[in-house]
Parts: C-alpha cells; sequence; structure tokens
C-alpha cells in the first residue's frame, strides 16, 4: 500500500503486540487477514474475544482454565505440586507425559532489580496449598531470576518438613522451560535434585 491507510495501519499496530511480532511480520498477518473471506475474519474475530471473555485463571493453581478450577487440579495427584513462571511451563511439562502431580503458577520471578519481590508473585498463595504436600517441584527457568526464586521458596518450605525438589539437567542455562525439548524436560523432571 503506498500510502497508509487507517485501518490497516490500526490492524498492523494491533498485531505488532503480540510477542515476537514485528513490523513486517504484523503487515504480512494484515495483508492475510485481508485476503481472507468476510466469514473467515468474522470467526477468526469471535474466536479472540471467545477465548478473552472466557479463559482466566484456575482459582486454584493459577493456570488457564474456562472453569472455576482446571481439569489438572481437579483429577490429578496433589501431593506432589510443580511450580513455574507461566502458564505457558504447564504445557511444555505436560508435552512430556511424565508428570502426573499438580502445577502451582507464580505469574513471574523474584527481579530486584525490576522492582518484582515475593509479595508480587504468587508465593504466600503456593504456601497456603501446602497442606498433604509431600514434594514441591521448582521448575523456573534455568536463569539468574528462576534460580533466586527457587532458592527463595525452598527456604521457605524445607522448614515445613515438605521434600524439595529442582528440576535437573538436561536443560541449558539461561533457557526458558517453554522452548526445551519434550525429552531433555522430561529428564530434568525425572533427575531432579533436592535442595
Amino acid at each position: 500500500m503506498s500510502r497508509e491507510i487507517e485501518p490497516f495501519a490500526r490492524l498492523v499496530a494491533a498485531l505488532t503486540k503480540l510477542p515476537g511480532v514485528g513490523a513486517k511480520t504484523a503487515q504480512r498477518y494484515a495483508y492475510a487477514i485481508i485476503r481472507m473471506d468476510e466469514k473467515d475474519v468474522d470467526d477468526f474475530a469471535d474466536s479472540v474475544l471467545d477465548c478473552k471473555k472466557r479463559i482466566h485463571y484456575c482459582s486454584v493453581c493459577g493456570n488457564y482454565t474456562d472453569k472455576d478450577v482446571c481439569d489438572i487440579c481437579a483429577t490429578r495427584d496433589k501431593s506432589i505440586i510443580c511450580v513455574v513462571k507461566e502458564p505457558k511451563d504447564i504445557i511444555a511439562i505436560e508435552r512430556t507425559k511424565d508428570y502426573d502431580g499438580v502445577y502451582h503458577v507464580l505469574h513471574g520471578t523474584l527481579n530486584p532489580l525490576a522492582g518484582i519481590g515475593p509479595d508480587d508473585i504468587s508465593i504466600k498463595q503456593l504456601l497456603k496449598r501446602l497442606d498433604g504436600v509431600k514434594e514441591v517441584i521448582l521448575a523456573t527457568n534455568l536463569d539468574v531470576e528462576g534460580e533466586a526464586t527457587a532458592v527463595y521458596i525452598a527456604r521457605l518450605i524445607k522448614p515445613m518438613g515438605i521434600k524439595v525438589t529442582r528440576i535437573a539437567g538436561g536443560i541449558s542455562m539461561n533457557s526458558d522451560i517453554e522452548y526445551a525439548d519434550e525429552v531433555s524436560l522430561g529428564r530434568a523432571m525425572q533427575n531432579r535434585t533436592e535442595l
């Protein structure tokens, strides 16, 4: 388009708000949407709105769900809790098919330089869930913030007599859980170490 057309520019600007979508990718997506037939565009827009309206955090673990309590919390072994940074990390661990416990999503990690302390992530909610728990697996990312968060949580939980483990090697330092392959992540879960 030789001159900027306002609806197209708005669509491109909206698409660039998605993670990993730069201006050129947003333009390609916008052109693809323009070429779609109207019914497909309506279905696309409806699915985005429906997703935004119906999906929220599980009242127990903080994962995404369209119910009050997610299916994992409703059906799985509650004596083991795997603590992750974000809901997308649950998807990565579930792909391994090596874990049958429940999860707890922190929605961030400790990062004093960014002003994120223990009260800014869901550590208090985790501590309230520990009755009857035998093991807490700390599966935060293997970066500085993830390690600091794991150590902090371990120091809070170990005095309670609950086994606290950390995912093992198999995932390289400074990598995100969501990008780990199933084999490496499965090995990390199986070979976790006690803190």
